[in-house]
């Protein structure tokens, strides 16, 4: 147990992180029960500068840190909003239904690339902002892009990676989170939309980046 507490955050330690999300002024964006686990040590389980000032640290430590968009989600990116024709998409169709694609260019969708083919494009989650009689507006920017983020953050636990972890650059048994956006992994796709629709209601699987 003494050992355990003198444990410091570095490469290779899984962090267990309690957290606090808001914007630029206070409001409350996120503070879920459970915390955060991911493994330290540039695998892209959070965002370089939480890595960077959690780096060293102790169960216990605690701070709040502000990420500028360019630094968290991105800045807003207009030419990620896309119209499409109502006839794409299956009904019921509300605001806030998610859909999975790779825009081609301006007018079409591919189907999202499975993992095990050698392409490097990801598919974007594009979220129903607008729905008229003829035409569904879409919105490929996560949803926290363009804002400014305040992180409120407390170490609960620290432990020395598996090699298995290590390999698999990812926590065992461990939710993986991510702001807003919805976990894709058992939705099936819809022959209507060629990227598949998401349950708008699902809960998403959690990382700080």
């Amino acid at each position: 147990m003494y050992e355990k507490l003198r444990m410091k955050i570095e490469k290779n330690t899984i962090v267990s992180l309690r957290y606090k999300l808001t914007d630029a002024q206070n409001n409350v964006i996120e503070e879920p029960d459970s915390p955060m686990v991911y493994l330290h040590g540039g695998y892209e389980g959070t965002f370089p500068k939480i890595e960077s000032l959690l780096d060293g640290q102790d169960i216990g430590y605690e701070a709040t840190i502000q990420l500028e968009p360019e630094e968290a989600f991105g800045e807003y990116d207009p030419e990620l909003l896309k119209i499409e024709p109502r006839t794409r998409f299956p009904e019921p169709l509300e605001v806030g239904m998610q859909f999975e694609g790779i825009p081609e260019n301006d007018e079409e969708f591919a189907i999202a690339a499975d993992e095990s083919d050698a392409d490097d494009d990801e598919p974007l989650i594009y979220t129903v902002t607008d729905v008229a009689d003829n035409q569904v507006v879409l919105d490929g920017n996560h949803p926290l892009a363009g804002m400014a983020l305040r992180f409120w953050v407390q170490v609960e636990d620290i432990r020395a990676a598996t090699q298995d972890e290590i390999e698999n650059r990812y926590p065992k048994d461990a939710e993986n989170f991510t702001f807003g956006m919805p976990n894709d992994d058992d939705d099936e796709e819809d022959d209507d939309f060629p990227g598949g629709a998401l349950d708008s209601g699902s809960s998403a699987p959690r990382t700080l980046h």
